[in-house]
């Protein structure tokens, strides 16, 4: 080295010699705090005062029917605070309880509103804001909201266990015939899971953004489902990177067989806690007609689920364990949903729920994908075509037998 010619650590940091890099960084965030918390304690000087309108937004987060009485949950989904001063229900004025004070941004307040019900009839509530604003909202059928106790859960694990884990386990069975196939037939399968996924993220993306719709659109709205769905696709990468490195199993697209088994059940999973969300928020609500029609379709829908399980592991030998393991990851949330739904139901978190099952399939396509095309080819072969529009083509028909 030359004399005089400044050493490696001058030349990274020729302004704080000794100064830790965690400190360098810490400052300037620290500044930009204080920035901000003097302006807001200074209450924003040199802005004025505001003129207009206030801003007044609520958000009905969940509707509760109880004998002589609709008890509504709403968020201030808007920047100012927000005061209900009078009820409406159907062009008349009803008493209500709660919300006695201003609702702040972002708080929640539940209305309990003095006026009786009959069963199976629409109501029309409008809540009148200090200020004149009014936020309505529509009861399309009323039905008593039943209540949360043990039997309660019980009939939610029991339908969550009829619509996701049986239908799953039944679709499982096709293991000893997939084994059974020659490579090209098998790439057709693998083509035909591929549609399933594919019709499942659609799905599961369209669920997500009505509901994001119909919730608080201060938490995000729309842009939960896609944030849902990429904390999904990002978590699954590292996942399934981390389950490659710890299995010796002969590689597939990149992933294992029983790995990409274990993803596709984990995205699976994810997508029937969403639709068990939505089951137990319908049943709670007197929107779903618990039929054996209705228990019937969600079962031939969700039997295909187990198919995509088992397909990458044709060429293996799991376990009754591993292959047990696998149907309850897949079908054992919708009973989680369908508890969660029916007592404790929220749109903001569904629709990040729903993206989230929509971003795990996606990364199970991607993984999937490669294992499509015949050896030395790039596109695809006519019958593993025919393989993906089957697989949308199932998904699409047995979702007609389902209408919640």
């Amino acid at each position: 080295m030359q004399a005089g010619a400044p050493t490696a650590d001058a030349t990274r940091d020729p302004t704080g010699r000794g100064i830790p890099s965690w400190v360098l960084g810490l400052v300037p965030l620290l500044l930009i705090i204080a920035a901000v918390g003097a302006f807001s304690a200074l209450d924003g000087p040199g802005l004025g005062e505001r003129t207009g309108p206030p801003a007044e937004e609520l958000a009905i987060e969940r509707t509760t029917l109880v004998p002589g009485a609709i008890e509504l949950t709403v968020r201030n989904d808007g920047p100012d605070a927000v005061s209900v001063a009078q009820v409406v229900v159907n062009d008349a004025y009803a008493g209500f309880r709660g919300a006695e004070s201003p609702i702040g941004r972002l708080a929640s307040e539940k209305l309990v509103i003095e006026h009786p019900w009959n069963e199976g009839e629409a109501y029309s509530v409008a809540l009148v804001t200090s200020s004149g604003g009014t936020i309505e909202h529509e009861i399309p059928v009323a039905v008593l909201t039943p209540e949360t106790d043990a039997s309660f859960f019980g009939l939610m694990a029991l339908l969550g266990i009829y619509v996701g884990v049986i239908p799953v386990a039944l679709g499982m069975l096709w293991l000893p015939w997939i084994r059974r196939i020659p490579p090209g037939w098998l790439r057709v399968v693998m083509a035909l899971t591929v549609g399933l996924l594919a019709f499942l993220a659609l799905d599961a993306t369209l669920e997500g953004v009505e509901l994001a719709g119909e919730g608080s659109q201060a938490f995000g709205g729309v842009a939960l489902v896609f944030l849902g769905a990429a904390v999904a696709y990002l978590a699954l990468t590292g996942i399934g990177s981390w389950l490659s490195r710890h299995r010796r199993a002969r590689a597939a697209a990149g992933a294992s067989g029983s790995t990409l088994a274990m993803l596709i059940a984990v995205g699976i999973g994810l997508h029937n806690l969403g639709e068990g969300l939505a089951i137990g928020t319908a049943y709670a609500t007197g929107a779903l007609a618990l039929g054996a029609f209705l228990v019937v379709g969600f079962a031939l829908h969700n039997t295909t689920e187990g198919l995509a399980i088992v397909a990458p592991i044709a060429d293996a030998k799991p376990s009754l364990g591993r292959l047990a393991l696998l149907g309850l990851v897949a079908g054992a949330p919708a009973v989680l949903g369908a508890w969660i739904g029916a007592s404790a139901f929220n749109n903001s978190v569904a629709a990040f729920l729903f993206g989230a099952g929509a971003g795990a399939i996606a990364q199970v396509i991607v993984q999937l994908a490669p294992s499509l095309r015949e050896p030395g080819e790039r596109s695809l072969a006519p019958r593993v075509v025919g393989g993906l529009l089957a697989g949308l083509a199932l998904m699409f028909t047995t979702g007609l037998l389902v209408s919640v």
